[in-house]
Order: structure tokens, then C-alpha cells, then sequence
């Protein structure tokens, strides 16, 4: 694979659009992959894109949502079907910003309530802003891969149907001015709105043969992929998942045995690489019934030693740890967030003090390569908006790192969008892969 893609030509892009085609119509039945090698895409939160805010319409200096656009069509692009090497794409949440309602029902009836949002917002002045522009914005981005390649879609808090400052948790009034935690603990409830754009019987996933598994009307959901010799599992949780959920996530392993198997779930690790909460989005401490990141390691993770890799969001930046399951299995863990980055804006006139985050095109692409008696990862984090590397902008750490990791040097930073997993126990644990692979 060249870096990076480039766009097939001449006699060579007919082929590659005959065979999109071909795929298409077939139901997207994946070309076979190059041997040995082939690529995951991550898709970070994408909540700043969609934001109806952010559009030239509310008279923002530029359609934010044109930049998601531009990350969804850069894996379609790219996927099997159309010549390149993406096999399977998996978003961690977030993917639009704004709730709809002030409180789910189901959080009324077990006594939450919420307490006045902020001064200047409310629920009413965001819900037609999200039914009309936000969730179609989404809906329009994931059209450019629906039928191209098996993906994945989990919540994240921003997209529930209720977010709402919970009454029962108090404020800490010691916190520094303009401290989110001044205003207390944000709880959410809800799924109808994101089951219906991505749940079980959306148009994306209904009768897809690769979407083998749902639970919570496909609020959890599993797919399978092939590549690189092997067979692989995908499990996307909802954020801070239910016992239920995950006790339904180990029969779908059970009913799947020997595969590998990846986890996505939008609150994992922070950016420090710890399995603990944002200080104002805890779950757990507000609702036993939600699991945090720590329990969902015990519960799910540790024990089920098919898993191998865990992928997240939720905190700006990025982080990467490596833990041993209970059978001693290595299982590796990242995080992969770009919401927060705004240079976009920037560019665009914004004043520093005046330019929110906007996310800038930046996405994760993880490089399998099965060849060899220990594979490897190569996770990079590339732009389609700038259509560059993080390894090849110049102006990468300086434009991030003080906003993200401002403790690290210039070249740790970097090096933490560019670096090279080594697969150990990748062969010990499931086998050589079809025709004895790196054998």
C-alpha cells in the first residue's frame, strides 16, 4: 500500500469501478483482500462535524459536515470492494451532538431528574437543529460506505436521546471557574434516535450477511470480516454497556469460537492511557446499572481471552496500553480522538479564542500485516482533510500537543499517532490463519 492513497487511474480505475460495482449490487460481497496485509479504519467522534452550529447556514464560517463527508468517502474509496485495502471500518460514538429530549423515560420512571441546563441552552433550542440537520448530515456520510464494506456504528453520549445535568449529584463549587465539574454530573438515557439511524433493522445492517448479532434493538451489535487469512469478530458495545450487554456480547463470542476479536465502545481509556471516567461523565457513579470502562475490563474483556483489542474515544487525544487477560493473553487498547482539534477553523478566519473544535479530517487507519511469524499493526493517524500524515505535517505537534498532551516532547507526540504493535501471542492464540499464513 502506497502512502498515501492515491486514486487508481486509466484502464485500472474501470476495473477497480466494475468491480464497486459488481459489489454493490451483489450486496457488498468483499473482493478478496491483498495477502497478508489490509487495514482497519477508525472513524473518531465526529460530533463537531455534524453540529448544526457549525454550518454556513447558522453562519458559521464554513459546512463542517463536509468534513465528515470527506472521511467517509476516503474509506469507500479505498475499501476492497473498490481496489484498495480497508476491510472493515468501526466508529467509537459521538457521532452527532446535540440531545433531543430532557430526559428519557425510562431514567423518569427510576426517580432521575434533570436540573436546568446552563444558562443559554436547552433542549428546545437544539432538537430541530439535530433532527434536521445533524442526524442527516450523519445519515449522508454513512450513505458513502453503506454497501461498500462491513462497519460498525456504537453510541456515544452525545447520542442519546436524553443529556441532562443530574439533580442528584452535587455540584463542587471548588472546582476552578469555567470547571465543568461546577455544574455537576452529566447523566444520559435513551437510544431511540441512534437505533433507528444504525440499529439492527437500519438499512445498513438489515439482512447484511456480516451482521451476525444485536441486542438492545442493535444499540449492541456484532460483524464479522475476513482478511489476511483469518476470520475476525467486531463487537460494538453502547457507551458504559449493561450487565445485559455484556453478557450477550460473551454468548456472541461463545457462538463465534477461535476468532479474533475486537471490541468498540465509546469510554474505554483516557488519555493518559487509564481505564477511568471523564470527571463530569461518570456513569457508573450515577447508575450501578451502567458499567464503567474498569467493569467492562473485568466483566467482559479479561475473561474472554478471543479478544485482543479494544478500541475507544470520548477523551481528547490519544493513548495506547497493553494489558494481559486472565489466560495471559496480551489485549491492546486505544484511544483514538480528534474532536477537539481546530486548526480547521483557524484556517478558516476564526479568532483563536473564537474557534471551536471541529476535528480537522483526522482519522485512525490500523495496517495489519499477517505476514511473518509475528504480525503487526501499524496504527497512523492521517487527514482527509489535509491529506497528509501526522508523521509528515510539520506542524503537527505544534498545532495539537499543547491542547491534548502538552507533557509530552515534540516527537513523543507524534510518535504516539505513528507506531508499530507487534502481535506477540497473535499465532499461539489462533493459528497460522488459512494456507499456514506467516508460516
Amino acid at each position: 500500500m502506497q502512502f498515501p492513497w492515491k486514486r487508481l487511474g486509466g484502464t485500472a480505475a474501470a476495473l477497480a469501478a466494475l468491480t464497486a460495482l459488481t459489489a454493490l449490487t451483489a450486496g457488498a460481497v468483499m473482493a478478496e483482500p491483498a495477502p497478508q496485509r489490509f487495514t482497519i479504519a477508525v472513524i473518531p467522534d465526529t460530533q463537531n462535524y455534524v453540529d448544526f452550529t457549525h454550518q454556513r447556514a447558522e453562519g458559521f464560517a464554513f459546512d463542517a459536515r463536509d468534513l465528515m463527508d470527506q472521511q467517509l468517502q476516503f474509506i469507500a474509496d479505498n475499501a476492497v470492494s473498490r481496489g484498495g485495502d480497508i476491510v472493515f471500518a468501526t466508529a467509537v460514538g459521538d457521532v452527532w451532538q446535540h440531545p433531543i429530549i430532557d430526559i428519557d423515560p425510562d431514567h423518569a420512571a427510576r426517580g432521575f431528574r434533570p436540573r436546568p441546563a446552563p444558562a443559554g441552552a436547552g433542549v428546545a433550542a437544539w432538537a430541530d437543529g439535530v433532527r434536521n440537520v445533524e442526524i442527516p448530515a450523519a445519515i449522508a456520510a454513512y450513505d458513502r460506505i453503506d454497501g461498500v464494506l462491513p462497519f460498525s456504528v456504537v453510541s456515544g453520549n452525545h447520542d442519546y436521546d436524553g443529556q441532562w445535568w443530574d439533580e442528584q449529584w452535587p455540584q463542587d463549587l471548588t472546582a476552578p471557574p469555567g470547571d465543568l465539574r461546577r455544574l455537576g454530573m452529566i447523566h444520559i438515557g435513551g437510544l431511540t434516535a441512534f437505533t433507528q439511524a444504525f440499529g439492527a433493522t437500519s438499512k445498513y445492517f438489515k439482512d447484511r450477511p456480516w451482521y451476525v448479532a444485536s441486542h438492545d434493538d442493535g444499540a449492541d451489535s456484532a460483524q464479522v470480516f475476513e482478511a489476511g487469512g483469518y476470520r475476525f469478530l467486531h463487537i460494538g458495545l453502547q457507551m458504559a454497556p449493561s450487565d445485559a450487554s455484556l453478557k450477550w456480547a460473551e454468548t456472541v463470542i461463545h457462538a463465534h469460537p477461535g476468532l479474533p476479536t475486537l471490541i468498540t465502545t465509546h469510554d474505554f481509556i483516557d488519555k493518559t492511557g487509564q481505564r477511568r471516567a471523564h470527571p463530569v461523565v461518570d456513569l457508573n457513579a450515577l447508575d450501578p446499572f451502567d458499567n464503567s470502562a474498569q467493569g467492562v475490563w473485568d466483566k467482559l474483556i479479561s475473561r474472554n481471552p478471543q479478544i485482543f483489542m479494544v478500541l475507544s474515544g470520548h477523551h481528547n487525544g490519544q493513548a495506547f496500553r497493553t494489558d494481559l487477560n486472565r489466560q495471559g493473553g496480551a489485549v491492546y487498547q486505544l484511544l483514538s480522538d480528534y474532536q477537539d482539534r481546530n486548526q480547521t477553523a483557524l484556517d478558516a478566519g476564526l479568532a483563536p479564542g473564537r474557534a471551536p473544535g471541529i476535528g480537522d479530517g483526522w482519522l485512525r487507519l490500523m495496517v495489519f500485516d499477517m505476514g511473518g511469524d509475528v504480525p503487526t499493526v501499524r496504527v497512523r493517524t492521517y487527514s482527509t482533510y489535509y491529506g497528509v500524515y501526522a508523521s509528515d505535517q510539520a506542524e503537527y505537534a505544534r498545532r495539537y500537543k499543547p491542547n491534548e498532551q502538552p507533557q509530552m516532547t515534540d516527537d513523543g507526540f507524534v510518535a504516539a499517532d505513528d507506531f508499530v504493535i507487534r502481535l506477540e501471542d497473535f499465532r499461539a492464540r489462533f493459528g497460522p490463519g488459512a494456507d499456514g499464513a506467516g508460516r
